[in-house]
């Protein structure tokens, strides 16, 4: 595959300009420029925009090849966006990050106070869109804030904890990732006015695809190179996040020296070594096995809804998570 399958479909740069209008001029205060360079800088940093291109081909899904979804939809997907890129602005205050997206992070040039309250910002823009969509996107997207909460509190709990479980990563990455992806593609059902079976299905899709890119995430954690990352290798380890790789081998025959390597904290001087025996064990094999069974139900489900263009695009960039994993490892 090429290139990103939902970038295939007729009306995907149509719809990637809308995107990127309604996003720039919802967080555009005419008279505040200061506000709004600091809520736009990592708008205008660029970014895949998945979520809302997940919310606009759900909406597609019912409809015929070809045809352009409402400007509601649209709205709808930036609304998950926002609350996206306002996570990050979060993210980077807790994890005093200094790059986000090749640019410098909005902690970095504005400090901490102005990059938490430009995310409270983007947050609120999104709620006030919610609102204006109706009671049940209103709902739903404070409900995914809450989640994205709770899965992050849930993995504080348990950094540097070798004991941590497979279970317990799961239920962490269903809220600080999972929950974005399916409030993304319900929204596209509930704006289009599907019906409730088909907007469920549509959402248990986002909810598996969630669920697979974090483990494809954390998989790649673990076999790219800094260069491929963009980020150091290992980063998480060194920063106590034990994902599924580390914690499967911690199952494994490697799970002593491994343990023996947390217990006395992963530096950037030794990640080399943790990193080897998580990649010597059969960790990659079993987490990508995870991801690819999340991958197979997330498929299914989406083309249980539909066998339209926007439903095939959807499954193939499901697909499309394991190719990046692929590559790597046969290089």
């Amino acid at each position: 595959m090429d290139g990103p399958p939902l970038a295939s479909l007729p009306t995907a740069s149509d719809d990637s300009a809308r995107i990127e209008r309604f996003l720039l001029d919802t967080v555009r205060i005419d008279n505040d420029p200061y506000l709004t360079e600091i809520a736009s800088h990592l708008i205008k940093a660029g970014g895949k925009r998945q979520r809302p291109l997940f919310t606009i081909n759900s909406a597609a899904t019912r409809m015929d090849d070809g045809a352009s979804v409402s400007d509601d939809v649209v709205r709808g997907g930036v609304a998950v966006e926002l609350v996206q890129v306002g996570s990050l602005y979060h993210d980077d205050v807790i994890d005093e990050a200094q790059i986000r997206r090749q640019v410098d992070s909005v902690n970095a040039r504005w400090g901490n106070l102005r990059a938490v309250l430009a995310g409270d910002f983007l947050l609120a823009k999104a709620s006030e869109i919610a609102a204006d969509l109706g009671t049940d996107v209103a709902g739903l997207l404070a409900t995914t804030i809450g989640e994205l909460c709770k899965g992050q509190v849930a993995e504080l709990q348990t950094l540097y904890d070798p004991d941590r479980t497979p279970e317990q990563y799961f239920t962490s990455i269903s809220g600080k990732t999972a929950s974005l992806f399916a409030a993304a593609t319900r929204i596209g059902g509930l704006v289009a006015e599907l019906e409730p079976d088909v907007t469920d299905q549509l959402t248990e899709f986002g909810r598996l695809y969630g669920m697979a890119f974090q483990v494809i995430d954390d998989i790649l954690d673990i076999i790219a190179t800094d260069e491929q990352l963009g980020k150091p290798a290992g980063k998480d380890m060194i920063e106590g996040v034990y994902s599924l790789p580390v914690l499967y081998a911690l199952q494994s025959d490697r799970g002593p020296q491994l343990r023996d390597l947390l217990d006395a904290r992963v530096t950037a001087d030794n990640r080399f070594e943790a990193i080897d025996h998580v990649r010597r064990s059969a960790a990659i094999d079993r987490s990508y096995d995870t991801a690819s069974e999340f991958v197979d139900r997330a498929r299914a489900a989406i083309l249980d809804v539909s066998d339209n263009k926007a439903a095939n695009a959807l499954a193939d960039t499901a697909s499309h998570l394991l190719t990046t994993v692929d590559r790597i490892r046969n290089a």
